[in-house]
């Protein structure tokens, strides 16, 4: 198959809040729409066809099997654009975005939207199996006798919820109880976690105040900013704060320094240069390459390690090194894995061993990453995070108006995602 340059033309999001609060009331479909919405009126896309859009959620529900689709119907595109809904954890809509792109690159598609959701407000709360069997037994039978039998089996047990938890099914752990096991193995002390939490705040105040996110996260229900943003916070507040998932002596994530749960969408319009110079659609950055990668977590491998894998194999494809980069945006799950990545990647032995590599990565110009704040400040919902970081890269690198910024994302399951951007 042929290629050819893939461009990130605009981006559109809702202000990020604290699951159960603003959006409480608000459906993930209602949520991904108003962010697809956002973004059709901002380019004026209202009764076009869009080549493909990719959508995903990590919380969902089976009932949202056809989302994207469904989203898709809810705006004032066209309707005949296609949709398809993709789940990769926390590296959702950059999948989803490097799917579409690939899909563009090679002339399968002029144009094409990648986006996702999530909201922790919209549960999918589900009932026992044994009280979903006989549920379906009592629909399947006619007989009044055998209805009253199946009735009269209904114990306590049966009526008990099943609320969505955020755990590793092979390992029984929390994201966070993985975490804590990495910075132990890594060194990495609650202070060095408590400072980059405060930095990711107040370089995302700075960014508000200076406008950057005016014209990427649009008004949704009265709200204009992120609400897990906090100005005021400071490194006494953040060192008061108990830990959270290891409350013995040696634990250091709280939830200061840990990503909160989070509500919220995004989207990103990409282009080919055709349709860029046919419908006069504004350029971002030029989207140039990804990578996905997985580590064995369930072995002992730290679960949120694979972006450095990403990361590597990325650089070697692109002859690049970890220098090369004018930004970096590397999504904060928790402080504490930013740090574990940034160590590997100094780490000789790491990157010999996990990397094959002859020497480290290297350090990063720690002054160039998430110059606009990042997960912990902004808020993480799941699939959106993505969308949000390429959309708000692509702009840094507009505005610079020259050289390349790096994606590294790290998922549940032991994945990680990783892309770079480039100035055009």
């Amino acid at each position: 198959m042929q290629t050819r340059p893939v461009y990130i033309s605009a981006s559109a999001r809702t202000p990020f809040v604290k699951s159960l609060t603003t959006y409480i009331d608000i459906t993930t479909q209602e949520l991904m729409t108003a962010a697809l919405e956002a973004l059709v009126i901002k380019l004026n896309l209202q009764g076009k066809i869009i080549g493909d859009v990719g959508l995903g959620a990590v919380i969902n529900s089976s009932l949202n099997w056809n989302l994207a689709r469904e989203c898709v119907l809810g705006t004032s595109l066209d309707p005949h654009t296609p949709a398809y809904t993709l789940q990769r954890a926390c590296g959702t809509s950059l999948e989803t975005t490097l799917q579409l792109a690939l899909k563009i690159a090679n002339y399968q598609c002029e144009t094409a939207i990648a986006g996702g959701v999530d909201t922790n407000s919209d549960l999918p709360i589900m009932m026992q199996k044994s009280f979903a069997k006989k549920i379906i037994a009592l629909q399947k039978t006619s007989n009044i006798l055998e209805k009253i039998k199946i009735l009269s089996s209904l114990r306590p047990h049966d009526f008990s919820p099943i609320y969505p938890d955020v755990v590793e099914p092979r390992t029984k752990l929390s994201m966070g109880e993985h975490c804590e096991k990495m910075v132990k193995e890594w060194h990495i002390a609650r202070r060095a976690q408590d400072e980059l939490s405060l930095l990711s705040h107040q370089n995302g105040v700075k960014a508000y105040d200076e406008g950057f996110y005016k014209d990427l996260v649009f008004e949704f229900k009265g709200l204009i900013q992120d609400g897990t943003l906090r100005r005021d916070t400071t490194l006494e507040k953040l060192a008061r704060l108990k830990t959270v998932f290891d409350p013995t002596k040696t634990g250091t994530l709280t939830a200061g320094n840990s990503s909160p749960l989070t509500d919220g969408a995004a989207a990103v319009f990409l282009v080919s240069e055709l349709s860029q110079k046919e419908f006069n659609y504004p350029i971002l950055a030029r989207f140039v390459d990804a990578q996905v990668a997985a580590v064995d977590f369930v072995h002992g491998e730290g679960l949120l390690m694979a972006p450095t894998i990403a990361v590597s194999e990325l650089l070697k494809r692109q002859k690049l090194s970890l220098q090369d980069f004018d930004f970096y945006e590397i999504h904060e799950a928790f402080a504490g894995q930013v740090l574990c990545t940034l160590a590997a990647w100094e780490s000789e032995e790491y990157c010999k061993k996990v990397l094959k590599r002859d020497k480290s990565l290297g350090p990063i110009d720690r002054t160039k990453m998430n110059i606009k704040g990042g997960s912990v400040a902004l808020g993480h919902p799941f699939a959106a995070t993505g969308a949000r970081i390429v959309g708000s890269l692509a702009k840094m690198l507009q505005q610079k108006g020259k050289g390349r910024g790096l994606i590294s994302i790290c998922t549940a399951g032991g994945m990680g995602v990783a892309a770079i951007l480039e100035a055009v």
